[in-house]
């Protein structure tokens, strides 16, 4: 990926009559980047994604493709497609067709263009539907379509609108893997929105996540996961548990902290500027939290709580717990494990964790 970005997002702001859809949004998508923006419906992804298409302008800020401000170019002379959320393929024509339409409507002559679209559909394991109608084609086969159609005026950007939201589970695992390989033999910068966590923590390199217009953080799939930024980050990505207390000492990077639940002792491991008297909140994640029985031997950062619910996760199990204080808890451990413990609803067991396995959010 080239030091110079591709896209720029300075300082964006898009409102809808008093509706603030996007707030103040910066960031760069480097060039041959998959980027993932994702979030829950209505946090502003969308929008954005309209606005470096064309599709909308913003209502203050810049928008830089290659360095050149385009917030009042049209559409068409972008180059930037999209992939649409219904995929918007044409009925009346055939597959050979609509992979063929952008080049026609950029006046590529006929014999290049039956050559490139035939290229195209091959290339996405098509070819033999290229005389089809698209009403005779699966969800994944027109997926592909979609993607051909895109692909054959070869963007620097592909713009992807949850393409994948109308497929079966089995064809979106399917289609994520066409969709990254394809990516990273193109070299073409990928701008995908979801508000699925699965598909943008396979497929991108980084990932923003954003709520109500703001972007909350951007960071690799890695670093968002075990490393959330703050309160709302964790709760979207649903697998960290939350504490909230008040630190009562601090002994070098060990930082006692008095919860509802009791007192933890956590390790303040980036060495923040913490000190006695100041609120705090931290996670830990629901691998990462243990179990044993309630008449256990005391045990560091052990917390009393009633199994109130139990999920199947393939290999794993997904323990749902509850303490007198009303904390919800989730740990997430293999069947064999779950099974050795006893575990089963409505039994008292302890959850406990070490003080190296917390990650302290920031304000918010």
């Amino acid at each position: 990926m080239q030091n110079t970005p591709i896209v720029a997002f300075d300082q964006v702001n898009k409102s809808f009559g008093n509706f603030v859809a996007v707030e103040n949004v910066s960031f760069e998508i480097g060039r041959g980047e998959f980027l993932a923006i994702m979030g829950s419906s209505g946090c502003g992804k969308t929008t954005t994604l309209r606005m470096l298409a064309g599709l909308e302008a913003p209502s203050q800020g810049r928008i830089l493709l290659d360095g050149e401000e385009v917030g009042d170019k049209p559409t068409w002379s972008r180059d930037t497609p999209m992939v649409w959320q219904s995929l918007a393929l044409f009925p009346f024509l055939t597959v050979q067709e609509n992979v063929e339409f952008g080049l026609k409507m950029r006046k590529v002559p006929r014999k290049e263009r039956i050559e490139r679209a035939r290229k195209w559909l091959d290339r996405l394991g098509i070819l033999e539907f290229a005389d089809r109608n698209i009403a005779q084609l699966s969800g994944g086969q027109r997926q592909r379509v979609a993607l051909a159609r895109s692909l054959v005026t070869e963007p620097k950007i592909l713009l992807l609108d949850e393409p994948l939201s109308a497929l079966d589970a089995h064809l979106k695992v399917r289609m994520q893997s066409v969709l990254s390989n394809l990516q990273k033999d193109l070299g073409i910068t990928f701008v995908y929105v979801t508000h699925s966590m699965s598909e943008a923590f396979s497929m991108a390199d980084r990932v923003i996540i954003m709520s109500r217009g703001k972007v909350e953080q951007i960071g690799t799939p890695e670093e968002i996961f075990h490393h959330p930024t703050n309160r709302f980050v964790a709760e979207f990505l649903g697998s960290s548990n939350i504490f909230t207390g008040v630190i009562s000492s601090v002994n070098g990077d060990t930082l006692s902290v008095r919860t509802k639940e009791g007192v933890f002792e956590i390790r303040n491991q980036k060495k923040l500027e913490k000190q006695a008297g100041d609120s705090i909140s931290f996670t830990v994640r629901s691998e990462q939290l243990k179990l044993d029985l309630e008449d256990s031997k005391p045990l560091l950062n052990s917390i009393v709580a009633t199994v109130v619910g139990e999920e199947f996760s393939g290999a794993m199990a997904n323990i749902f717990l509850e303490t007198a204080d009303g904390l919800e808890l989730q740990v997430q451990k293999p069947h064999e494990e779950i099974r050795k413990l006893g575990v089963r609803h409505n039994r008292n067991v302890v959850a406990y964790f070490d003080p190296d396995q917390c990650h302290i959010l920031s304000e918010g």
